[in-house]
């Protein structure tokens, strides 16, 4: 029977639930199971795709084309899994069904209700990700904390599993934490306690406590907490901050996490492989080489909204042995009127990010200028691509006032136009190219030297594309599209030949690049960008950079 590992968070929200949930999946891969992540999301919204980056972080896509919160990128990256639309329950897309089902009489005029109706739906929700991925272990996570109102219905969902699928095919484990006050740094239990209390409120009672805490917990401590919250000494794990995300994974399996699961569950004792990650994570804490890279993008001043950017970096670096420094650039900056090089000057590489809207698109385009110019690596990415086409069409091509439909309906020159399948959608949610597609490389461009092969499939998600009227244009002057979709129906990809590294991509690479498995795009803008100056820099020279911002 497959098991189930449910992850709850107390005392305040952003604790590093995502993380310890994929940390955790991590820890049973390294053991050989087959994991399932899920996240069970409170909010209404059916899925994260009409959601301001700025409030929520990025949106993660998967393959199969679900708009998710962008811890499904966590896991993916983690447990080297491919994520589904299953992989993500809201309470959106819970009440959708159960009022679809009311509607078509499913319920035989029973009167709907939280109990058993919603729950039920919850609980099928999270048994069908197990059939589907034929998995030995179903992780779940719970947004928000314990004591929210909304997160109500899936901790009652999920403490129905335990009576449903049995104790011994269940595990809680709740991520508390551990604060410090006063002038000495007093370690305080209380809120860990309350947190528990809350929870057994509800009918759960935590198995394993996962405590983030600025210092290590003395024995004293972790003997408090397992008296007053009821679990084993053994049970209670201490979380601190790591010099990389990475690294948790070792950390907990140092604990004993690991056979404390393996145990707890009854899964079968096997070997534990540690090798290429630890190799990784030695790599990303003592590289030989460094470079600095920019992202220019419109909502870089929320941390989280080019999350799956940020890690393809630290990917990319890994693959050349490499620390990268990234430096966030809000579009909007290079609009002011300063110079561009104020901002791009003593960068290695660039890249130029997704996004919507026209706010910000002038600075992108000076940007995309600015690397073409100057020889600077370069990698546009969706909407990156866009502008690096309306740029060498303005520029190179001479089409003075070309754009995209989507900022300038009017333009003269409209290089970049809704794809014509878009024509007539109304509705915002779930109805852009989404999802994986097929792209076919040019055979001798540096995109199939890259990827090393011809045919490749990227996710995607976008209502624009580089209008097909100005193709022989931008191709005569010296842009050579090197990916199209099978039917050559759809731009998937630009470069210029000669240049660096240049590089734009209708796709999202970074929704599919892995720590373990860095992608192809990522590892060699880092390259180029490692021998910008025809030597790498050491480590210590952009530390001394830093030391100067």
């Amino acid at each position: 029977m497959t098991k189930y590992i449910f992850v709850t968070g107390g005392v305040v929200s952003s604790i590093g639930k995502g993380i310890t949930t994929a940390s955790l999946g991590r820890l049973l891969r390294n053991r050989g199971f087959t994991v399932a992540p899920v996240k069970l999301d409170p909010y209404i919204n059916v899925d994260a795709g009409t959601m301001n980056p700025f409030q929520h972080g990025e949106v993660f896509v998967t393959e199969d084309g679900a708009e998710t919160d962008l811890d499904l990128g966590h896991y993916e990256r983690f447990m080297d899994v491919a994520c589904s639309e299953g992989s993500s329950i809201t309470t959106g897309k819970v009440y959708r069904k159960v009022i679809e089902a009311e509607r078509r009489g499913d319920y035989l005029g029973a009167t709907v209700q939280v109990i058993p109706h919603v729950t039920n739906e919850i609980k099928a929700g999270l048994k069908r990700v197990a059939t589907e991925q034929e998995a030995d272990v179903v992780i779940a996570e719970i947004g928000g904390t314990v004591g929210d109102i909304e997160s109500l219905p899936f901790l009652e969902a999920i403490r129905q599993m335990r009576k449903d699928v049995g104790a011994e095919n269940t595990l809680y484990v709740h991520v508390t934490l551990i604060p410090q006050v006063g002038p000495w740094g007093e370690i305080k239990t209380k809120p860990t306690q309350h947190s528990v209390i809350n929870l057994r409120e509800i009918g759960i009672s935590p198995d394993v406590l996962v405590c983030r805490t600025d210092q290590p917990l003395a024995e004293d401590v972790k003997e408090k907490i397992s008296l007053f919250c009821d679990v084993p000494a053994n049970a209670v794990i201490e979380s601190m901050n790591v010099d990389t995300i990475y690294e948790v994974p070792l950390r907990f399996e140092q604990l004993g996490l690991g056979e404390l699961v393996v145990s707890r569950l009854g899964l079968e004792n096997r070997p534990v492989d540690l090798k290429e990650w630890s190799d990784l994570v030695t790599t990303i804490k003592a590289p030989t080489k460094s470079c600095r890279i920019g992202v220019v993008g419109k909502y870089t001043s929320n941390g989280d909204a080019y999350k799956s950017i940020n890690e393809a970096l630290i990917h990319g670096g890994i693959a050349n042995d490499a620390r990268v420094h990234i430096e966030w650039i809000e579009s909007d900056s290079l609009e002011n009127g300063k110079p561009v090089s104020d901002f791009l000057e003593g960068l290695d590489g660039l890249i130029v990010a997704p996004g919507f809207g026209e706010r910000g698109i002038e600075g992108k385009i000076e940007a995309v200028q600015y690397a073409r110019e100057k020889g600077l690596p370069f990698l546009g990415i969706c909407l990156g691509m866009q502008m690096a086409v309306i740029e060498f069409s303005r520029h190179v091509c001479g089409l003075q006032g070309a754009n995209s439909e989507e900022v300038d309906a009017n333009s003269p020159y409209p290089v970049i136009h809704l794809i014509p399948d878009q024509k007539g959608v109304k509705d915002k949610g779930a109805t852009m190219r989404l999802g994986s597609w097929a792209c076919n490389v040019v055979n001798g461009t540096l995109s199939h030297k890259l990827y090393g092969k011809t045919k490749i499939s990227e996710r995607h998600r976008h209502r624009y594309e580089v209008n097909n009227d100005f193709r022989e244009l931008l191709e005569e002057n010296g842009m050579r599209i090197s990916g199209v979709s099978p039917d050559y129906r759809l731009v998937e990809m630009v470069e210029i030949p000669g240049h660096a590294f240049f590089v734009g991509t209708q796709a999202h690479p970074e929704f599919k690049s892995r720590p373990n498995r860095p992608h192809p795009l990522f590892v060699g803008l880092v390259k180029a960008a490692c021998g910008f100056f025809a030597k790498s820099k050491p480590v210590s020279a952009i530390v001394d950079a830093e030391a100067t911002v």
